[in-house]
């Protein structure tokens, strides 16, 4: 664990389905999940498929103890919380925080839900770490050692929350899914991205795809990589980490997007598995 550092790594980098094969080996083809750690503490963002390959990596360290977060409960962000195998080994210790859904189902029911036949041979009871779920109020603001959590709402259909992380003058958030809105920037987004230092954003389309007059996007909750570069400009960010790629953009694509995207503003990467960028003090 990395006490006195903010290191954030990409287990999973896709939007909607898992996408593996040839064409997406440079990328990645696992859904979401984010590793930071930060200030000793450990936190996961989304339990993608993901989530199962950063279980693997953890294996060899015990006991375990995490703050997982999800943004929401769409079957990309949380497929892989069934197969995270340090939530099976008891003696390891994860909080995981969620707001709930529109209609009060907590995250901790959702997840329940998901492990119920015949969706899963066993239930979320056969986990044996000790978990403990905590209920989001969109808006509030977590503080974890010396650490704070800002949060917000999303702009996505069944709500989703970003995140803001803070660790002694460095800032990274996660931000997807989220739409933009049509006649201005959203000011939620802006308010948790201010002068970050990673921005980490939904970036699943090009302006393109999204305003395709015979396969329109508009209205699926997800934003496009031309309006991340406005969020980025807008907010004073000193990293943009495009996110959430489609899963019909092989590699090639996403070299070819990243390009565009560079030239817009120069500190443009695109999240892939295996990707990791450390925050340093000035």
């Amino acid at each position: 664990m990395l006490h006195d550092r903010f290191q954030i790594k990409f287990w999973g980098v896709r939007g909607s389905i898992p996408c593996p094969g040839a064409l997406t080996v440079r990328y990645g083809g696992n859904t979401s999940c984010v590793e930071m750690q930060v200030g000793g503490e450990r936190l996961i963002f989304d339990g993608g498929t993901g989530l199962r390959m950063l279980g693997q990596s953890l294996l060899s360290e015990y006991p375990i103890k995490a703050h997982l977060f999800f943004t929401h409960s769409h079957w990309d962000h949380i497929q892989g919380f069934p197969f995270f195998v340090p939530a099976f080994k008891k003696g390891n210790e994860f909080k995981i925080y969620a707001a709930p859904s529109p209609n009060g189902a907590t995250m901790k029911q959702r997840l329940h839900d998901q492990m119920l036949h015949p969706n899963f041979p066993v239930p979320l009871q056969v986990m044996q770490s000790r978990l403990e779920f905590y209920d989001l109020e969109i808006g509030e603001t977590l503080k974890i050692g010396d650490l704070t959590v800002e949060t917000g709402r999303l702009n996505h259909p069944g709500e989703a929350t970003g995140y803001r992380i803070q660790w002694q003058g460095l800032t990274a958030t996660y931000i997807t899914d989220t739409e933009h809105f049509p006649d201005r920037l959203d000011e939620v987004v802006l308010r948790l991205t201010r002068q970050a230092d990673v921005m980490i954003i939904d970036a699943t389309y090009t302006d393109e795809e999204y305003h395709d007059p015979k396969s329109s996007k508009v209205g699926w909750g997800h934003s496009t990589w031309q309006e991340a570069v406005k969020i980025a400009k807008a907010s004073g960010v000193k990293q943009l980490v495009l996110f959430h790629h489609d899963p019909g953009h092989d590699d090639d694509f996403l070299d070819s997007l990243g390009e565009q995207a560079s030239q817009a503003f120069p500190c443009t990467i695109l999240a892939r598995e295996g990707l990791s960028i450390e925050l340093a003090k000035d």
